[in-house]
């Protein structure tokens, strides 16, 4: 094989076919700590928002996995000394935290604020060697209500224990949206989850963080006293794109034997130094991870300079990024990392003979594909949104927002209630068209204009069938 050859197969070989680990501890060798995501890790930082792809779960998963945690510790120095637990994730674990099932039957007879408090008991009773009922999720849930002053005295010992250790104690709380199909009874999940964080503040030794959805922090979950004290240690999961490139460049000189011996040799070659080596993994330089010559370098080696035969088709370097972008401008890491992989594959069999490993017209391929692949990641949270917008297939965006509602009106005869059944519906389905709409922006799905009409990024528009004058064609149908 030519020198162009083994460069794409590396590249397929270097990136993950599955875009999304569904909670599984991540390889250390793709362990990416951006600048923007250490507030994030930091123990005071009790509430992270995100949108769907961004993170949230991988954190959690990073951060209850030592190896990683005692990695992440270069970046946080308190996570060296720090026990997790997990309070509630994607994965189910009946006997750390009840599911959406037990969750339902519990609240009809206790408070969520009672369910979260017996869910940090269960998590911390190891840490002294207590015992409690801990038969059902009931029993549990019970004695936290019916004892109050022993439950006191349980946390100031857990507390003093750790102290004495010189350790902290941390519970992550993630895939919330998993709690319950009820946007109100998730509110009051949620709200009381946050009171309980609170509650945990008045121990030193032990922290809690919380990961929550953009839609479930825009509700009113923090509308209870002290919520202040919370809100001020909010930070936010976004990607820039030069966050993305770093990341990309992570999993590549990190793949396996010769495929990532190759683009070390590039990083080399570029930056005038070898990546860092810790242990069995490389990492980038500061410098490669910020936007600029050498980062843009970095990709060229890869994609060349153009989007097309001359300059005014765009620069791959940014176009690749831009066109994975929602409606907010955000692009997600499993959007871009899906896209460059598909790129080295289409390019393998369709422009065996061009000078880069990553051909333009591949680079695009490789946007319709992440697309179709982000539809089928929105469907999982929102499935009523796919339903909606694959009934746009055909139109022709910036439109008018009747042309939306048209297509609405004759697909749904029933209404749109009748597309939400096992998931949480529309915020604003009581609204009707209007308020189904602005959810679906608030999702970054729908963007509207300046003068009111409707369009769609790429990211969404390419899946969904829809058209757009010198866009990225659509996604072929059956």
């Amino acid at each position: 094989m030519d020198n162009v050859t083994l460069i794409r197969e590396a590249i397929i070989q270097a990136l993950p076919s599955e875009t999304s680990s569904f909670g599984e501890s991540p390889d250390q060798r793709r362990l990416y700590t951006l600048r923007a995501h250490v507030k994030a890790l930091q123990l005071e930082s009790s509430l992270v928002v995100g949108a769907r792809g961004v993170g949230k779960s991988f954190w959690t998963a990073a951060l209850s996995t030592p190896v990683l945690r005692t990695m992440l510790g270069a970046s946080v120095r308190e996570l060296d000394r720090t026990q997790v637990h997990v309070g509630f994730a994607v994965n189910e674990n009946v006997a750390s935290y009840p599911n959406m099932e037990i969750i339902e039957d519990l609240l009809s007879e206790f408070t969520p604020y009672e369910i979260w408090r017996a869910v940090v008991l269960r998590a911390l009773a190891s840490i002294i060697e207590e015992t409690f009922p801990s038969d059902n999720w009931r029993s549990t849930v019970a004695w936290v209500k019916e004892n109050p002053e022993p439950l006191a005295k349980f946390m100031q010992k857990v507390n003093e224990t750790l102290q004495g250790r010189g350790k902290r104690g941390l519970l992550l709380f993630d895939a919330l949206d998993r709690s319950s199909n009820d946007w109100r009874t998730m509110d009051e999940i949620v709200r009381d989850l946050l009171r309980v964080v609170l509650w945990l503040k008045s121990y030193p030794a032990l922290h809690a963080k919380v990961f929550l959805r953009e839609d479930q922090f825009a509700r009113t979950v923090t509308d209870f006293p002290d919520a202040s004290k919370l809100l001020a240690t909010k930070s936010e999961l976004t990607w820039q794109p030069h966050d993305l490139h770093g990341l990309l460049w992570q999993f590549l000189f990190n793949a396996p034997g010769i495929h990532g011996q190759i683009f070390r040799e590039f990083y080399t070659k570029i930056m005038g130094k070898n990546p860092e080596q810790r242990g069995d993994s490389w990492s980038l330089h500061e410098e490669a991870k910020q936007d600029g010559p050498k980062q843009r370098a970095l990709f060229e080696s890869l994609a060349g300079t153009r989007m097309g035969k001359d300059s005014r088709r765009g620069v791959p370097y940014v176009w690749s990024v831009r066109h994975l972008a929602d409606g907010k401008g955000q692009t997600s890491p499993r959007s871009f990392i899906a896209a460059i992989r598909v790129a080295a594959d289409d390019s393998m069999i369709k422009y065996p003979a061009y000078d880069f490993a990553l051909h333009y017209e591949s680079i695009k391929r490789g946007v319709q594909k992440a697309s179709e692949i982000r539809i089928a990641e929105i469907a999982e949270d929102y499935p009523w949104v796919k339903n909606l917008c694959e009934s746009l297939n055909g139109l022709t965006v910036p439109c008018e927002t009747s042309f939306i509602e048209n297509r609405w009106a004759h697909f749904f005869t029933e209404g749109i209630s009748s597309l939400t059944k096992d998931r949480l519906p529309p915020q604003h389905e009581e609204r009707g068209s209007s308020g189904v709409m602005e959810d679906i922006e608030r999702l970054g799905i729908f963007e509207k204009m300046k003068d009111g009409r409707i369009n769609m990024p790429d990211l969404y528009r390419v899946g969904f069938g829809l058209g757009r004058r010198g866009g990225v064609k659509p996604m072929k149908r059956g």
